[in-house]
């Protein structure tokens, strides 16, 4: 859970996808330390990513109100928020927290919980989440600035600064060079999304080992600090101009007195400390030669490096790479207009654009990154070419590929639905894709027969009808839904009684509640075999009145109600109110994947075909 950067994980979460060990514990300390490692170790990584992941630990831990002190002992402290919705909007908070500790942009952080993660909002959240980026963006200012030795000037809004830019502006004639730049982040975005593509398949078909994850990470690292001394050993690129941070880290090599190499301030610098040399060291810093070849090098460092089992983000990688080509870009650009001296003065703009590109051309997302890229640069009238480099270079990208973390989500397997049903499907009923015979409980039911039930069907959910007097295998009338989180929390407390006896009625709301979360395991409840032929009256746990749909509901609607309600399943039932099937959310994510092969294969049909 604490490998990669934890966001499309974050994402599936808040899209009603429960993930064991995502908000765990343990999950935190392997993932602040771990991001730590990484970042020290030299990889071709970010802390971005993971930031946002453990801002969601902290918020879910909150939510929670419950510390654990071994394996089985855990001390509650409260239970007022330790629901679904809650601990939702939590961690939607916390997530939102990282990215604003991270850039120090509350309120692009706010807005890359709702463009990107949360899947169900509304007014009361958006304050909430805004106030909780803003505490988190005050905090990370006030401790920067303490460790800095000067706590009352708050000088350090986040841990990513592209320092202010002196004079940030635009022409209109230099509109058609960001258009240009954005298909170029749209094509070199699409090209690291498919070889990550490519070979994080290849990683869960051979690399299933723990071993052998450990070995590759351990490859990697050799081979990206090997590769940067023999960048720097082989090119002679030295330069007498200084660098835009007076702490920047530099090595004489091979050049001359008073000179450093200029591969040196990329290769040995932190990833921030290269994107900070991109955007503002002086034009004649770096010679064509040496960004192309950084630019090449650090491209598949960069895919190579993301999706290891390590902790690492892609924002930065992603900034540096088209910061790297951008400046490149920008010094064709001096050489189309050699006389005009404005163009090597506002080089660093150009790094700008080429990294809010890239950027979008990796992730697809387009107002969040606006805001953050402006927040970070602290100039709001760039704001407009940056937003139409985004948006150009994400529909680029979708030309070809998904955005990278709806593809990492895509190859997990988890059922998460998008924004918009598959297209070509207003003809595909509920009946169509359905589960059927739908397995339900009558209300009272034998201990046995739950238990039965629990160990071969995979629902999380079973409704509950009357007893069917008629045919007492068929379903009767639609009573309710029960969870099988409650089931299981009944069993282990023992509710039940032989027939013809009362039930213990002694179990509370607070015993569900003790459980939240710990997913109980059926093999963990000791059950004998007299007490399988005792009772359990379900009517008193159940949900009395769940969302039902008829048999000819539209799959169109059906996304909507998924994805607006935040359902996880959906009982299907006939004009007598008797359940004939259960619909659930792997149920539409199957179907999209397939009517996604299913148009691709249409689209390939020649016409002599038909």
């Amino acid at each position: 859970m604490a490998a990669g950067s934890g966001i499309p994980m974050v994402k599936c979460y808040l899209n009603g996808v429960k993930i064991p060990g995502l908000l765990s514990l343990e999950a935190f300390i392997c993932k602040v330390g771990g991001v730590v490692m990484a970042i020290l170790g030299g990889l071709a990584c970010g802390k971005e990513g993971p930031m946002a992941h453990s801002g969601s630990i902290i918020a879910a831990g909150l939510g929670k109100g419950r510390i654990r002190l071994c394996r089985k002992k855990r001390v509650s402290l409260y239970e007022s928020f330790r629901s679904d919705h809650d601990i939702r909007d939590f961690v939607a908070a916390g997530a939102a927290s990282g990215v604003s500790a991270a850039f120090g942009a509350p309120v692009g952080g706010t807005l890359f919980s709702v463009e990107e993660a949360a899947s169900f909002w509304n007014q009361e959240l958006t304050w909430r989440v805004f106030f909780a980026a803003m505490v988190a963006c005050f905090f990370t200012n006030f401790l920067l600035s303490s460790f800095k030795g000067n706590p009352n000037h708050l000088s350090a809004p986040g841990l990513v600064r592209f320092s202010v830019f002196k004079d940030l502006s635009f022409d209109l004639i230099e509109i058609p060079a960001f258009l240009i730049m954005a298909v170029i982040g749209g094509l070199i975005g699409a090209a690291f999304v498919f070889l990550n593509y490519k070979l994080t398949v290849f990683r869960k078909k051979f690399f299933q080992k723990k071993w052998i994850k450990v070995i590759e990470a351990g490859v990697v690292a050799t081979c990206t600090g090997v590769i940067a001394f023999l960048l720097m050993y082989l090119t002679s690129d030295c330069t007498d101009k200084q660098p835009y941070d007076s702490h920047a880290i530099v090595t004489k090599l091979f050049c001359e007195e008073n000179k450093h190499h200029s591969m040196s301030t990329l290769m040995l610098a932190t990833p921030e400390g290269c994107l900070k040399a991109l955007l503002h060291d002086p034009f004649g810093m770096f010679q064509p030669g040496t960004l192309a070849l950084f630019t090449v090098v650090f491209f598949f460092l960069a895919v190579w490096t993301y999706g290891l089992s390590i902790s690492s983000g892609v924002f930065i990688p992603s900034l540096v790479l088209g910061a790297a080509w951008g400046r490149l870009f920008g010094i064709g650009i001096i050489h189309l207009f050699p006389g005009d001296p404005h163009y090597q003065e506002e080089l660093g703009k150009y790094a700008l654009i080429g990294a809010a590109s890239q950027l979008g051309g990796v992730l697809r997302t387009t107002i969040s990154l606006t805001v953050m890229l402006v927040e970070c640069t602290g100039n709001i009238s760039f704001g407009l070419p940056i937003m139409i480099t985004l948006m150009i270079s994400k529909w680029v990208g979708d030309f070809f590929t998904t955005g990278l973390y709806d593809m990492n989500i895509e190859v997990s397997g988890i059922p998460v639905l998008p924004w918009e049903p598959p297209p070509l499907c207003d003809d595909i009923k509920a009946n169509d894709l359905m589960s059927q015979p739908v397995a339900f409980f009558n209300q009272k039911e034998k201990v046995g027969n739950i238990i039965d039930h629990l160990k071969t069907e995979t629902f999380n959910g079973f409704p509950v009808t009357s007893q069917n007097l008629e045919n007492p295998s068929e379903p009767g009338k639609l009573l309710g839904l029960i969870m099988k989180s409650q089931l299981l929390v009944l069993l282990k407390s023992k509710t039940f009684a032989p027939e013809g006896m009362l039930q213990p009625s002694t179990i509370r709301l607070k015993d569900f509640r003790k459980y939240y979360h710990q997913y109980l395991k059926m093999d963990e409840i000791e059950i004998s075999d007299e007490e399988k032929e005792y009772t359990m009256d379900l009517k008193p746990f159940l949900l009395p009145n769940p969302y039902t749909i008829d048999p000819t509901f539209s799959l169109p609607r059906l996304f909507k109600l998924f994805r607006g309600l935040g359902l996880r399943h959906l009982i299907v039932v006939n004009e007598n109110h008797q359940p004939v099937g259960m619909i659930t959310r792997k149920d539409l994510a199957k179907f999209r994947a397939e009517s996604r092969r299913g148009l691709l294969k249409i689209k390939h049909l020649k016409i002599e075909d038909i």
